[in-house]
């Protein structure tokens, strides 16, 4: 049972401050009782069981104008009743829950309406009251998905997220609830999901019954289009890959890559030592229509990459580590949580103060478990390791002002919007920047004991114990210090403090510390020439960030400005349109000839830029050339990063 570390988070310290200061200005006034506190209506959730199974019916075969038609039968008792929309959705790390998609709510007691209202101060809420003699009432509703570009359901697949197609009773945690749920499926397709199966009946297919939070926990990928591919041999926990795609030539794969993706499932057992699941499914779409995804559960992941994963393989290794990355979660993250983002339902706040264990570690197994699997070459992982690195050199100035365990706080401050000025507002950093905190980690154990230990000896210890277990097991800032001390005796608070908490943190000794350093030449590596051209590259963004200090788009719009860079000097501003380049037309070729014919001149670059119905030109005097990272060996130092990336026997 996991402890519900609740009062003491962050979130939940600011959360009560805003309460007692909204309290004491009411008491002030006079006026205390004239406005409840928001949510005040809606009960604490308690670890206490609620009695009987809700019946989730979710028809899902309308995907020409993509509705998912939801039928609600819960259990009830005669008085006041309140129910939930999921808001806070873990791996979101924030209050997420789309209810803006909730429509057409209809409830009914022995068929007759009844009446409900929505919370005043808390939207994913909705009160209504039993009538006496009422043992059962039944909800009706629609989700309707997202038309804008990252579809959720096309004609061909969809991706269910049963948090978005579920009402649930408050007063409970979600682990006490049990949820019978069904879901009828357009004629023909098939499904991946961790559900179990109890039975079929035409396009319908019954689950087993699951606590709610296992339920949502579980989603679905389905399609026309879909291919299973058993990644572990008979005799160990299944894993499988449940790929569904836009159409039947992107299902092929060749031997070569279904050993690579076999490999990836051992090589992740090997690291950890352990599995938390009796059944593992990769949730992969391979589309160009339904929305990109990755989202970690415990035993599955929401993977969504282009339609030609398999069929462009050889100039498609960026974004290539997605799988492993998810995969990594089931270990860090869902079986092995941060006490603060442990919340006994989805609607108390979570707290994420320890995102760079969970998001930072993660990250760095995803790229090193893609390399022990052979997903990337040597190389290509060094080169997207080198492309991390560069933008803790140069783009970095927002850790000027705040500290990485801030950027914590950036999915709920931000909801992972655009951002107008990136390498100023920072966005999430705990990823990218934490992945170089723990490589800088696993260059010193080695550095101490000699190469004798490293940080798989700390994943083995922290997340391969319960072999077996499914049952959460939360920590703190304190246990990661004492495994690491387990590991080898060190100051490991005072030098993980040094990086996450505060002001510009040492985020490249790491590198340097495993045989390796970051260099920049006039030449991309063919892992960054393929990050450039792939379509599911971020708005098809060109990367000049490290030269001139801009990234731009196919058509010359200005993604973002690097803070304090040659560009923002001269004030280049993100949103605006470069139009033309010292005279020419627009392209990403004449501003790369342009920024490497610069180097052997005085003239600054001239950009013609549209901005808010205006054009203007504007000089930039930048002669630095163009400027691509690259990692090169030190010399006469061990070469710890091999080591890290060689598979596991």
């Amino acid at each position: 049972m996991s402890r519900a570390p609740l009062a003491g988070s962050p979130a939940m310290r600011r959360r009560f401050s805003s309460l007692a200061l909204a309290v004491s200005m009411a008491l002030a006034a006079g006026t205390v009782g004239a406005q409840p506190p928001a949510g005040a209506r809606v009960p604490p959730p308690r670890d206490t069981p609620y009695p009987g199974t809700v019946v989730l019916r979710v028809d899902a075969s309308d995907t020409r104008q993509g509705i998912f038609r939801v039928h609600e039968t819960l259990p009830v008792k005669a008085g006041p009743l309140t129910l939930l929309y999921p808001e806070w959705i873990p791996g979101d790390h924030s209050p997420s829950g789309p209810v803006a998609m909730l429509a057409g709510l209809e409830l009914r007691a022995n068929g007759k309406p009844l009446e409900w209202t929505r919370d005043e101060y808390d939207v994913y809420a909705f009160h209504l009251d039993v009538p006496a003699g009422v043992a059962t009432i039944d909800a009706d509703f629609q989700y309707l998905s997202s038309r804008d570009g990252g579809y959720e359901m096309t004609d061909r697949m969809l991706d269910l997220e049963w948090n978005k197609v579920a009402l649930y009773p408050a007063g409970h945690f979600s682990r006490d609830i049990t949820f019978a749920p069904s879901v009828t499926l357009p004629r023909g397709w098939r499904f991946g999901s961790a559900l179990k199966t109890a039975s079929r009946s035409g396009d319908t297919t019954t689950f087993k019954p699951v606590p709610f939070n296992t339920l949502v926990d579980s989603p679905i990928y389905a399609g026309q289009y879909f291919k299973r591919v058993d990644l572990t041999p008979a005799g160990e926990a299944p894993v499988h890959l449940d790929i569904v795609a836009d159409a039947p030539r992107y299902l092929e794969m060749t031997p070569a890559q279904v050993q690579v993706h076999r490999a990836l499932a051992a090589q992740a057992v090997k690291l950890f030592g352990s599995h938390h699941y009796d059944h593992y499914d990769f949730l992969f779409s391979l589309s160009d229509q339904l929305g990109g995804n990755g989202l970690e559960h415990h035993q599955s992941s929401e993977n969504g990459l282009g339609a030609d994963y398999f069929t462009a393989w050889k100039d498609a290794a960026p974004g290539r580590d997605l799988l492993a990355h998810e995969y990594a979660h089931s270990w860090n993250g869902k079986f092995r949580r941060p006490a603060d983002l442990w919340t006994p339902n989805f609607n108390v706040p979570m707290g994420d103060s320890l995102l760079w264990v969970y998001e930072g570690q993660t990250q760095y197994w995803g790229f090193v478990l893609t390399a022990r699997a052979g997903m990337w070459t040597p190389q290509q992982f060094r080169d997207a390791l080198a492309m991390v690195a560069a933008n803790y050199d140069r783009n970095r100035a927002g850790f000027q002002w705040r500290t990485l365990e801030d950027t914590t706080n950036d999915p709920t401050a931000a909801h992972r919007m655009g951002l107008p000025y990136r390498s100023w507002q920072m966005s999430e950093e705990y990823y990218s920047a934490g992945q170089m905190v723990w490589l800088a980690v696993d260059a010193k154990l080695r550095a101490l004991t000699h190469d004798r230990k490293s940080l798989d000896d700390f994943a083995r210890a922290f997340f391969g114990v319960d072999d077996g277990s499914y049952v959460t097991r939360t920590y703190t800032f304190d246990d990661v210090v004492a495994a690491l001390n387990g590991v080898a005796a060190y100051d490991w608070a005072g030098f993980l403090r040094a990086r996450v908490d505060t002001i510009d943190p040492p985020l490249l000794d790491g590198l340097e510390g495993t045989g390796w350093k970051l260099v920049y030449t006039g030449q991309p590596s063919d892992y960054e020439k393929q990050y450039d051209s792939r379509p599911e590259s971020p708005r098809h963004i060109f990367n000049f960030a490290w030269s001139i200090g801009l990234t731009v788009d196919e058509h010359g719009q200005i993604n973002d400005v690097r803070w304090n860079g040659p560009a923002f000097k001269a004030g280049v501003s993100t949103g605006a349109t470069i139009v033309a380049v010292d005279g020419e037309d627009y392209s990403k070729e004449a501003l790369k000839d342009a920024i490497a014919a610069a180097r052997d001149g005085k003239a600054p670059i001239q950009l013609l830029l549209k901005f808010q119905g205006g054009y203007r030109t504007v000089p930039v005097d930048y002669h630095g050339g163009l400027q691509y990272p690259h990692l090169v060996r030190v010399e006469g130092t061990p070469d710890y990063l091999s080591e890290i990336i060689a598979p596991r026997s």
